[in-house]
């Protein structure tokens, strides 16, 4: 065979040849960084150094760092995606439903909407508590109460304008209260609520799940209901739904990319994040640290912020937060 036959030989079968770690779109990312617009240690950066874990773990790109961007519930992290890294598919920022309402309340000039939405990754519910001596022993009780005058009962829960605060707008709207008087309590974190509710400083108390759960098994609280649209395995409490409040919520953490990528770049963004979630080191954090699934990706995920930007707004104006 002569040289020249045997070089051509040589690459056409390079050129037909697929390695392994190059059948997906994401294989050619060369680095990557993902942004948790939060101080470390809070529900965003932990779910930007998981993603960050399995990354490395998966080999999904030459290298993959987490940069923390804190600041205005999340918007100064977005300001800085959506204004100087626009076109770049090698950047990821971790958000989720707290961001839409921060948007809001803070109002950022710097949007959801100059994002490219990739998926919604997890999400955890809410309860809504009383304490074990409470006169409300079912929610009933207290829509009852809420209704008559929306004013006598105080809701306490993290900042105002978050996913405690919208849970008690869409509670007091769905039962037909006045919505306008709703009375609720921000605390600065779980504990400060928690010595609230369980000093009759305030009626109920809204959080996630996880954050109450050492004194919901102590039986020092008491779930009137949780925000999930089914039964939760191991919470012996019935839904918002199943008692005739047609409220959902969760909240949801997920990830956006950059502004104005072209096709290949939110492709391999894509394709990097389904890997991640599809992985069974995925699968043991989730398991881990209690997180639930709630995947959701592309097309489907842009149309859940658009709805969760409606019916936030919606709320937070009803309750005179947003004009």
């Amino acid at each position: 065979m002569k040289r020249r036959d045997f070089i051509k030989i040589s690459a056409a079968l390079a050129a037909s040849t697929v390695l392994p770690w190059a059948t997906s779109a994401s294989a050619a990312l060369e680095d990557l960084r993902i942004i948790a617009p939060a101080k470390p240690g809070g529900g965003w950066d932990q779910t930007a150094r998981a993603m960050e874990e399995v990354v490395r773990a998966l080999n999904l790109a030459g290298s993959v760092s987490v940069e923390n961007v804190a600041g205005a519930g999340g918007t100064v992290g977005l300001a800085q995606l959506a204004g100087q890294e626009s076109g770049n598919g090698k950047v990821l920022m971790v958000m989720g439903l707290v961001m839409v309402g921060a948007i809001l309340t803070n109002q950022s000039a710097a949007t959801l909407a100059q994002t490219t939405p990739i998926a919604r990754l997890t999400g955890e519910f809410e309860v809504l508590v009383v304490p074990a001596a409470s006169e409300f022993k079912t929610l009933a009780d207290l829509t009852t109460k809420l209704k008559a005058d929306a004013g006598t009962v105080a809701f306490g829960g993290g900042s105002a304008g978050g996913t405690d605060h919208i849970l008690a707008g869409l509670i007091t709207k769905a039962v037909g209260a006045d919505l306008t008087k709703l009375n609720y309590i921000p605390f600065s974190g779980g504990g400060e609520a928690l010595a609230a509710i369980l000093g009759g400083h305030v009626a109920a108390g809204i959080s996630s799940l996880s954050e109450w759960e050492g004194q919901i098994k102590s039986g020092e609280l008491r779930v009137l209901a949780i925000s999930s649209g089914a039964k939760v395995e191991g919470v012996d409490a019935p839904t918002l739904k199943e008692q005739g409040v047609d409220v959902e919520l969760a909240n949801w953490r997920g990830v956006v990319a950059a502004p104005d990528l072209d096709d290949a770049s939110k492709a391999g963004l894509l394709d990097l994040v389904k890997q991640v979630h599809d992985s069974a080191e995925w699968k043991k954090i989730l398991a881990d640290k209690k997180w639930t699934d709630l995947y959701l990706a592309g097309d489907e995920f842009a149309a859940l912020v658009e709805e969760e930007n409606k019916r936030t707004t919606d709320v937070l104006k009803a309750i005179g937060l947003v004009q």
